[in-house]
């Protein structure tokens, strides 16, 4: 499923291994396949540094050599290289709280349906809380995932207040002692102030009811956004402190290069990663795995 992130860059390499040497004209091949993949310059000059110092230091001649120091140059800039698994609250501090964000058609409702749906596989008890008021269909589609997942849900009527829904499900889940509230948020353009400031006020009523930050502020990104997603990582990071990425549609963009610089510029760990429309198609994200399938 992930072969389309960097099809071009893998299909361009695979003929560059052909070539029985390498040369200047090589690495500007690879130079604008990453940058057609929507690697950042930055990103894609300092792949290339790392790649020609390997080239440097032990002698390698022939193409088919590089092939894993440009997969070593790829994961490495997801800082992790292991899964990073969701933040739960400490023990004795439940409910674990965990507040998804984003802009607009990027999937939340549906990612915090597969998030319910893991957990409830792990055991737990969820609630979700239906804040994105301001559509009637995301407040529906919440209670038909609720439903099947066996999730609890808190709700009001579209139009009213994000953060007294979130308040109220927090204050349900210490009363019933649910294990974790998963709380939807309306999409909003992160280039509009208005729209980010009413976000860091549902950031701060649920740190009001839960007596600490929110256990997670997951950002929901449409991996087909390409390098706009590193603006909105940058935005909503300024705005409520992001804690956690999640990678939605890694099925059907070939422009994953821009997902490369995100932990390089931000330091933000990719946590999961959504492979399709199933339910148990959320994954947790491992960089080494996940570059393995690009190029294997």
């Amino acid at each position: 499923m992930l072969k389309g992130m960097f099809k071009g860059l893998m299909e361009r390499f695979d003929r560059m291994m052909g070539r029985g040497f390498i040369d200047d004209e090589f690495y500007e091949d690879l130079e604008e396949a990453l940058l057609q993949a929507d690697t950042s310059v930055t990103v894609t000059h300092e792949i290339l540094e790392e790649l020609r110092k390997a080239v440097r230091e032990e002698k390698i001649t022939q193409p088919g050599d590089m092939k894993e120091r440009l997969k070593t140059a790829i994961a490495t800039r997801f800082g992790q290289q292991t899964a990073v698994g969701l933040e739960l609250a400490p023990e004795g501090l439940e409910p674990s709280v965990f507040l998804f964000v984003g802009v607009n058609g990027v999937g939340k409702t549906t990612t915090i349906a597969k998030v319910a749906n893991l957990l409830r596989k792990h055991g737990l008890t969820v609630i979700m809380a239906a804040g994105d008021t301001f559509r009637a269909a995301a407040i529906e589609q919440l209670e038909t995932w609720a439903d099947r997942s066996g999730a609890e849900i808190v709700r009001s009527q579209p139009g009213s207040d994000s953060s007294s829904v979130i308040y109220d499900a927090i204050q349900a889940a210490k009363a019933r002692k649910i294990d974790v509230v998963l709380a939807d948020t309306a999409g909003r353009q992160h280039s509009k102030a208005h729209l980010m400031t009413e976000l860091q006020k549902v950031a701060k009523v649920t740190e009001k009811a839960l007596g600490r930050k929110a256990d997670e502020i997951l950002l929901v990104l449409d991996a087909n956004t390409g390098q706009n997603a590193i603006r909105q990582a940058e935005e909503f990071t300024k705005a409520v402190g992001i804690t956690g990425l999640v990678l939605t549609k890694l099925d059907g963009t070939a422009r994953g290069g821009a997902l490369i610089g995100i932990y390089n510029k931000f330091k933000i760990p990719i946590k999961l990663i959504g492979l399709g429309e199933k339910m148990d198609d959320l994954k947790d994200f491992k960089p080494k795995d996940f570059v393995a399938q690009l190029f294997d």
